[in-house]
């Protein structure tokens, strides 16, 4: 990294040049936009670096040189602003309101379902997590923050292993990311053979999650789980930042990142480095990762705007293994043993990538857009396992493009949306025996051909009574072409295809606003999962050649709204999902997951978002004060499914909890002190299919007491400490399903603390 690093300096030094001193006053006044008083210590800067700060009335003045184009307008607890009209000549004295950050649900605009509405008028189940709330714990893992969310479950299997569940798909993710598609800002993460290397990210990368629950084939291709929409950290238009933070913690817990901004009217450039390492609360559960994250917006036209991003990580987690029932009370410290122990054969993950993406926005007209991304990524894995060693380099490219035409149909508004995506990937791979951490004699040698595609259509109208009506429809097609070189001791050669073949996803949805604060919605969407790479060809070097698509059609209703002053939020979903050809895992006596079809499943549940506002102005000594929480009921049951001898209609779904709540204080003063206490109830899990082994339900609770003050003009100082697992609850976080030999626990860290600074300097 000591390339990486020079670069970085180097860069650095290119952002921040020196500015004329030709000066002209100018004059204004900042408010609180629900308030409507004046706000005192705003930040004021000018694109040529002029600075100042609102007196006690709100008020500034700023001397500015000539070549200044705009404002930003910054204070804490509030959302900048970006003045562009100066009017410096005129002398006309500027009125600015800002937003707190705590808006209501009509303020909060999303890009799912391609719709770029406000929450309250967007027809579906959607969550959005933004950098307040991941910054609410100490950014290590997104875990925390992900879990905030009703419906949806993010797990560790160890440090830095990630499994996403969103309305029970980790069914059939033992390990990674799968029946999930991710996107990162336009670029499509979720590879062509349906892996998500999430854990490949730092949570400091993202600025915003967006997280759609349900079948979303319509708009964003094959899958049955649901949809993540990622936006990486980008410069704001007049910031000028150079930022470092630090973070220690229990069990050598030491992270480090440093970020510089540049951002103007026609350009933004955005750079940032992290560093994380731990060394584990269980033996052989280490981890290391370095992260470089460039990304970069251009405007060479009031019709262009052009987005770039690169990121290139290095990954190394060391993994532990699972513990039976009687290890895990014994000491859940320790690491899967005996001849096949993760000690012994070194079972750990080496992972590199790079991934770049190129798009770009172009406006026709007031009617007409288009918006093209293209992506390319490489990736190689170096990945010794308790029972076998396996190697791969993976090489992609992609495209997505979407066309957006507003319109009108008589008195009715309409959207209509149309466009295609198409990824292809290559992948050697190669397995070995493992012979104690080296790589022993070739098993297996593949190389596996990876192509999918979709082409997607959308039309909103907005119906007279405050109607909006949204059909879409996308046709998914994914396809596999496994070549074997070699297979010991005497497999020959031998190609093997597989071709999902082109199916239709359609979605109908109907939303209501009933008021300007309440809206109903409601939406019937069909679902199509084929298998991905690891499901059809296991680390072992089997191959699954029955292995079916998983399809199904969801029903949900939902209402979501504010109400008692706007201090009372409120999102709740009801929903139903039916699946055939459902996927299922187990592990077989190596320890390597295997994969089947086990008829259908019926999938029921009400995921609930509310919160109270108890407190929210900024001029008071006590400036916010909330509270939250999520509830998830799930009723997951098998249908129609038949193993051996034993009929397991009617079992509840393996590895889904019947119910989840998260809850939430939120308290910041005037003078900067902040406190966020959080707890989260999960109730017990089962285990295997025949419900026979269960998981225990546990209760932990985490806190973050900071303090942010703006030091000066210029330096923003963020010093916090924090703790997790407050009561020391013994739980078992990612749990394997369906495990071999009993070993179905992955013990989580016991009480834990960290504490760590950010430091900002803004020009």
């Amino acid at each position: 990294m000591t390339l990486l690093i020079r670069y970085f300096l180097i860069i650095i030094l290119l952002l921040f040049p020196l500015l004329s001193h030709a000066q002209e006053q100018i004059t204004g006044q900042v408010l609180d936009a629900q308030t409507r008083q004046g706000l005192e210590g705003v930040t004021v800067t000018a694109n040529t670096g002029e600075q100042a700060l609102t007196n006690a009335t709100g008020r500034f003045a700023l001397d500015l040189t000539n070549r200044a184009s705009f404002l930003l307008i910054s204070h804490i607890g509030y959302k900048p602003d970006t003045v562009f009209s100066l009017n410096v000549q005129q002398g006309m004295a500027h009125q600015v309101y800002l937003q707190p950050l705590t808006t209501s649900l009509s303020e909060v605009i999303v890009t799912g379902y391609e719709s770029n509405r406000p929450l309250l008028e967007t027809a579906g189940a959607l969550s959005v997590i933004d950098r307040e709330v991941i910054q609410r714990f100490d950014e290590s893992s997104l875990v925390r923050a992900v879990n905030t969310v009703p419906g949806v479950r993010m797990e560790e299997r160890a440090t830095a292993s990630y499994r996403l569940s969103i309305r029970g798909s980790s069914l059939r993710s033992p390990y990674g990311i799968r029946n999930v598609k991710v996107y990162l800002g336009e670029i499509p993460l979720t590879e062509s053979n349906g892996i998500t290397n999430l854990n490949l990210l730092d949570a400091a990368n993202f600025s915003r999650m967006e997280i759609l629950k349900g079948p979303t084939g319509s708009i964003y291709g094959a899958g049955t789980g649901g949809t993540v929409l990622l936006e990486p950290r980008r410069a704001n238009a007049g910031e000028k930042t150079f930022q470092v933070g630090s973070t220690v913690g229990s069990f050598g817990l030491r992270r480090y990142t440093t970020s510089a901004s540049v951002g103007s009217e026609k350009q933004s450039l955005y750079l940032q480095y992290t560093r994380q390492q731990l060394d584990g609360y269980r033996e052989q559960s280490a981890m290391d990762r370095e992260t470089l994250l460039l990304t970069s917006t251009f405007n060479p036209s009031e019709k262009n705007t052009i987005r770039a991003n690169l990121i290139y990580s290095d990954l190394f987690y060391e993994l532990p293994g699972g513990l039976t029932a009687e290890q895990y009370g014994q000491d859940p410290s320790q690491a899967r043993g005996g001849r096949f122990g993760s000690v012994a054969q070194n079972a750990s993950m080496n992972q590199k990538g790079v991934n770049i993406g190129l798009s770009q926005e172009y406006r026709f007209s007031d009617s007409w857009k288009n918006t093209t991304a293209l992506y390319g990524l490489f990736r190689y894995r170096d990945h010794p396992f308790n029972t076998d060693y396996e190697r791969n380099t993976n090489q992609e490219y992609g495209a997505r493009s979407r066309f957006v035409y507003n319109t009108s149909l008589g008195n009715v508004a309409t959207t209509l949306t149309f466009g295609g995506e198409y990824q292809r990937g290559f992948e050697a791979a190669r397995t070995y025996d493992n012979n104690q951490g080296i790589t022993g004699a070739l098993r297996t040698d593949d190389e596996v051909l990876a192509k999918t595609g979709l082409l997607f259509t959308q039309t909103e109208f907005e119906l007279p009574g405050n109607w909006i009506a949204t059909a879409a429809l996308s046709l998914n097609n994914t396809k596999y072409e496994i070549t074997r070189l070699h297979q010991a001791p005497t497999g020959s050669p031998y190609q093997f295809t597989r071709d999902f073949s082109a199916v239709l996803s359609p979605r109908v949805a109907l939303l209501k606003r009933l008021s300007e604060q309440v809206s109903v919605h409601g939406s019937v969407s069909a679902g199509f999962s084929p298998p991905s790479e690891e499901e059809l060809l296991t680390s072992d070097g089997a191959l699954n050649k029955e292995l079916e698509a998983e399809k199904g059609i969801n029903y949900e209703a939902g209402v979501r709204g504010y109400t008692l002053g706007r201090k009372l939020s409120f999102d709740v979903v009801a929903f139903h999902l039916r699946l055939r050809e459902t996927i299922v895992s187990r592990q077989d006596l190596s320890s390597i997951a295997v994969f089947r079809n086990v008829g259908a499943t019926s999938q029921s549940g009400l995921e609930t978002a509310v919160g109270y506002t108890i407190i929210e102005h900024a001029s008071q000594p006590v400036s916010l004060l909330k509270v939250w929480g999520s509830y998830t009921y799930s009723h997951f049951r098998f249908r129609d499914y038949q193993k051996n001898e034993t009929d397991l209609t009617g079992n509840k779904l393996t590895g889904v909890a019947p119910h989840t709540l998260t809850t939430g204080l939120d308290l910041a003063t005037r003078f900067g002190l902040y406190l966020h206490l959080t707890a989260n109830y999960m109730d017990e899990v089962p285990l295997t299919d025949e419900n026979t082994v269960y998981a225990e339900a546990y209760l932990v609770a985490g806190a973050r007491l900071g303090l942010k003050r703006e030091l000066g003009q210029h330096f923003l100082l963020d010093i916090f400490t924090g703790a997790e697992n407050l009561s020391d609850q013994q739980y078992s976080l990612g749990n394997d399903l369906n495990a071999f030999g009993g070993r179905y626990f992955q013990p989580a860290s016991p009480r834990n603390y960290y504490g760590g600074f950010s430091l900002a300097y803004r020009l």
